[in-house]
C-alpha cells in the first residue's frame, strides 16, 4: 500500500531510477552517540555502540514491505550518555522522523521526541541481533520499538490508519519488555515513557492523532504545493483533532509531541493565510499551549508580524 502511494507521490523519472535498485530495508537512520558527559573512560565503547545501532536500524528488515532507496524513511536517533558504570549505560534518546512533501524539496517532521528513560547493559562488541519473536536485550527492545513506531507514524501519514500493523508490533515489544522490570516500559510509570507514547496512538481518547497524521500530511501539506488555500484549509480542520485530544486527555504526551514537531511549521504554513484563518488556529491552539505564546502569536500575525 505505501509503495503504491509513493508511486503517486514520486516523479516518474524517480520511479524509473529506483526500479532497478529495490531494497527491502525501510529506514535511513542517522545515529549519533554523545558521551561528552562521561570522563576518564575508554570512549571506543561508545563509538562501537554508535556503529552497532546504525547497522541495526539500517540493515535489518522490520516489515515485509518492499522499499526502494527513494522510499526509505528518514529518521534520526541522538543518544546522550549521562551515566556509564560497569556495562550499564543511562541517558536520553532524541528521536526524529520526517517525510517528503509531494512535488517539493521540503521535508516535514512527523515526530520529534526525547525519551529520558534510556537504561541498558552493553559490552563493547556485543552483537545486536534482531529477532521478531523474542527480545535479545533491553537495547534491542528499545530499537525495535522505535523502528516500529517510525514505520507506524510514516504509514499513517500516507494512508488512513495505514500504520496499524506496526503499532501492534510495538505493543508486543512493550508487553514483553514490561515483564523485565526495565524502566520506560511500564504503563502509568509516567506520562511520557514508551508505553505512554504508544498509548497516545492506540487509545481511543487520543487516537485522533492518527487521523491528524493523514489529513495534515497527505490531504493538507501534499496538496498545498498545487493548491495552497485548499491544503491549508484541510490542515486547519485537522487541528481540531488536537483540540479533541486535549479535551479527552490533557496530560497526553501526544500534545507535546505535536508541539515539538509542528508549531514552528505552522508559523510558516499560516504566514500568508487570511486573518480570519490565522485567528481561528490561534484560538484553537492557545488554550492547549499557553506557554508557547510567542510562537502562537507569530501564527496569529502571519507576515504582518515580520
Amino acid at each position: 500500500m505505501r509503495k503504491q502511494i509513493y508511486a503517486i507521490l514520486m516523479p516518474a523519472a524517480a520511479i524509473v531510477a529506483a526500479a532497478g535498485t529495490a531494497s527491502a530495508q525501510e529506514l535511513r537512520c542517522q545515529v549519533e552517540v554523545n558521551s561528552q558527559q562521561i570522563e576518564g573512560t575508554n570512549k571506543s565503547v561508545f563509538e562501537t555502540l554508535q556503529s552497532s545501532i546504525t547497522d541495526y536500524m539500517n540493515e535489518n528488515r522490520f516489515s515485509t514491505a518492499t522499499f526502494s532507496p527513494n522510499e526509505r524513511i528518514e529518521c534520526r536517533m541522538y543518544l546522550t550518555v549521562a551515566e556509564y558504570e560497569g556495562d550499564r549505560i543511562k541517558g536520553d534518546l532524541q528521536v526524529q522522523v520526517s517525510r517528503p512533501v509531494y512535488n517539493s524539496t521540503y521535508t516535514t517532521t512527523l515526530l520529534n521526541f526525547k525519551d529520558s528513560k534510556i537504561d541498558f547493559e552493553y559490552k563493547e562488541g556485543d552483537p545486536l541481533v534482531y529477532n521478531e519473536t523474542s527480545q535479545q536485550s533491553n537495547l534491542t527492545a528499545i530499537l525495535d520499538y522505535y523502528a516500529y513506531l517510525f514505520l507506524g507514524i510514516d504509514f499513517d501519514s500516507f494512508s488512513p490508519q495505514g500504520g496499524q500493523a506496526f503499532y501492534d508490533r510495538a505493543q508486543s515489544v512493550v508487553q514483553a519488555a514490561q515483564s523485565t522490570g526495565e524502566v520506560g516500559w511500564r504503563a502509568f510509570e509516567d506520562t511520557k515513557n514508551r508505553a505512554a507514547v504508544l498509548s497516545s496512538f492506540t487509545d481511543n481518547n487520543t487516537s485522533g492523532i492518527r487521523r491528524l497524521l493523514y489529513n495534515y500530511h497527505r490531504k493538507g501539506l501534499d496538496e498545498m504545493v498545487t493548491s495552497p488555500d485548499k491544503g491549508r484549509a484541510v490542515i486547519t480542520e485537522s487541528l481540531k483533532e488536537i483540540q479533541t485530544v486535549y479535551k479527552n486527555a490533557p496530560m497526553s504526551v501526544a500534545l507535546s509531541m505535536f508541539r515539538d514537531a509542528k508549531l514552528d511549521e505552522l508559523v510558516n504554513i499560516y504566514s500568508k493565510a487570511p486573518q480570519s484563518e490565522r485567528e481561528e488556529v490561534y484560538e484553537l491552539l492557545q488554550p492547549i499551549y499557553p506557554t508557547d505564546i510567542e510562537r502562537l502569536e507569530k501564527i496569529k500575525k502571519g507576515d504582518e508580524g515580520n
